[in-house]
């Protein structure tokens, strides 16, 4: 099968890493990829950070299209004006079996019905966008604009992607038909990340790890913590590692930076030094205001580290029923004043729940299952495409 691929390869986010994890396990079961991303035209006159490197692009069924921009970034990208033109071009000549978009809140994301309509080319998208069903917040409030803004063309998809019933849920109520959404968690290679010995604590000096990683921006509430990390005053040896960087990173610092229990580690790129830090890690915490499914959490989940989480997105669905402990988005600081020192107190918690944490991913969030999942989709797609264009 050869899939045109839209998706992102850069600025480091959730849509990155789900581009990079799909398209490899594609190339490992045999398929085409095409690589359609947008990326700078002279990479001299644009600076940004590109990890290239995990993208399987040796691949001889890995092909690279790039698409002009005027601005991009992890939130939203701007085309060029010579980007529709540059993507049309491409897929007829490509000539894929399917295009599958990872939208990126993009205007092309609107055009992509019309286009692979006029090329007869079945459509897939997987729609990313983080939500609070609840509505809580400003942050979730702008995320539900989104969804209003995107729900009449994602009903113009043959398929979106989305990660959890209550976002169906969410879409529905929008008038995006039944029919057209495929629920199909996110997955995480659970060899890859599993639970094995590791240096960082000694590394650290750390007695206890708590870590946060994920980008340092304010839909994620990382102050929250913090703020409940200063007030616990925790005894020695307990570290707070905060891996990413972000908007609010200067600022978070200006006010934490002199705590010697908190550390910052930054934008780590390389994957086996992240999966070295997760395995060490006693309790994860992610205190995010709006989510979809966040795919550090599920990680964190098979390497057997107990997580703490918002139940905002899918993620509350993810850690339910003991798997991990729920947080409410408005109380994040005063519970995890609560929540810091029992860890400490009672180490035994953390390992039961890190068990917990690493079954629910082998039972519903595997990479594997993900694909095989996908497969199913891609080859229901075509089939009802082919009938489409045949009763014409």
């Amino acid at each position: 099968m050869h899939i045109a691929w839209l998706g992102k390869k850069s600025p480091a986010c959730g849509n990155v890493t789900y581009s990079r994890e799909i398209t490899n396990a594609l190339l490992d079961r045999g398929h085409r990829v095409s690589f359609m991303h947008f990326a700078p035209e002279h990479d001299s006159e644009h600076s940004e950070h590109v990890d290239i490197a995990e993208f399987d692009d040796s691949s001889q069924d890995a092909q690279d299209v790039t698409l002009p921009f005027f601005y991009k970034s992890t939130i939203y990208t701007v085309p060029s004006l010579r980007a529709n033109k540059i993507l049309v071009d491409s897929l007829r000549s490509l000539k894929p079996d399917l295009v599958h978009a990872s939208l990126a809140i993009s205007p092309l994301d609107f055009r992509l019905p019309e286009i692979c309509a006029e090329l007869d080319l079945p459509l897939v998208a997987t729609f990313h966008q983080p939500f609070d069903l609840k509505r809580r917040n400003l942050a979730s409030s702008t995320q539900q604009l989104t969804y209003q803004i995107y729900a009449p063309s994602l009903a113009d998809y043959n398929q979106v992607i989305i990660f959890s019933n209550i976002q169906k849920e969410l879409l529905n109520k929008l008038g995006v038909p039944n029919t057209r959404i495929a629920v199909i968690p996110n997955g995480v290679d659970s060899d890859r990340y599993s639970p094995a010995p590791s240096n960082i604590k000694a590394e650290l000096n750390a007695d206890v790890l708590f870590l946060y990683q994920g980008r340092l921006a304010a839909e994620k509430n990382v102050e929250a913590l913090l703020r409940a990390w200063r007030k616990c005053r925790m005894p020695e040896g307990c570290k707070l590692a905060i891996v990413g960087t972000g908007p609010l990173l200067a600022g978070l610092k200006t006010f934490y930076g002199n705590d010697p229990s908190i550390i910052w580690m930054g934008y780590i790129a390389d994957e086996q030094r992240r999966i070295e830090i997760l395995r060490g890690t006693d309790v994860f915490i992610l205190p995010s205001l709006v989510e979809g499914l966040s795919l550090s959490l599920l990680e964190a989940m098979s390497c057997g580290v107990a997580c703490i989480a918002t139940d905002v997105g899918a993620d509350g669905e993810v850690i339910e029923n003991g798997a991990g402990i729920i947080l409410d988005s408005h109380k994040v600081t005063s519970q995890l004043c609560t929540l810091l020192p029992l860890f400490v107190d009672h180490p035994e918690i953390a390992k039961i729940i890190g068990l917990k944490a690493r079954q629910r991913v082998l039972d519903r969030y595997t990479l594997v299952k993900n694909i095989d999942r996908l497969e199913v989709l891609y080859e229901q797609t075509m089939s009802q495409q082919w009938v489409r264009v045949s009763a014409f």
